[in-house]
């Protein structure tokens, strides 16, 4: 590939980085309790929010409904996903620096099946902790569910929830589309001295 390829395929790898320096998703809850809401922040390593208290305010309003109470350490992607993601960024720069259409090929096949799977495994999360609920709770509707959307609001009694995707997948998009283009574009522009593989 051409040098300027290969550097935009450094470029796409480098772009996850942005997992490490922003929220992947953000869940926002209005209540009454609340009027001001509560905005949940997950990131690539760990649970926070827009206030330090939004973490325990979430799990108070967990509790009337019968949700588990949410904490970082309960989930082990947690622990791992900082390594996918640091594996995935060293792996691109070397494809970009080796400059094979193939392996951008794989790489970008690899990482769109690894988001993919990412937005899979959070929606295990949601519907876990929406339907598994204490028959002990305080608020008890028969038939009721409170899974928190995925994507978009949802209201669920009188609490109303927004789920958005946050800053950091924007790393995950930026190193799908622009991988993608270097390998459109390294087929399309073939020079002499292009390394094909």
């Amino acid at each position: 590939m051409s040098l300027f390829l290969r550097i935009l395929m450094i470029l796409a790898a480098l772009s996850l980085g942005l997992l490490f320096l922003f929220p992947m998703w953000k869940i926002y809850l209005e209540a009454p309790q609340y009027p001001e809401g509560l905005e949940l922040h997950i990131w690539v390593n760990k649970l926070g929010g827009s206030s330090e208290s939004v973490l325990q305010n979430f799990n108070i309003l967990n509790h009337y409904i019968g949700m588990e109470p949410i904490h970082g350490e309960s989930f082990a992607e947690l622990r791992f996903m900082p390594y996918i993601v640091i594996a995935f960024m060293i792996a691109g720069v070397i494809v970009g620096l080796l400059g094979k259409r193939k392996l951008v090929l794989i790489w970008v096949v690899l990482l769109t099946i690894a988001g993919l799977a990412g937005v899979l495994d959070f929606y295990l999360w949601l519907y876990k902790f929406g339907t598994n609920l204490n028959p002990e709770a305080p608020i008890k509707v028969p038939g009721m569910t409170y899974i928190p959307p995925l994507l978009g609001s949802k209201q669920l009694l009188n609490f109303k929830a927004l789920s958005l995707p946050s800053w950091g997948s924007l790393g995950i998009f930026l190193g799908i589309v622009v991988s993608g283009l270097v390998y459109i574009l390294g087929k399309t522009r073939k020079q002499p001295h292009l390394t094909e593989a």
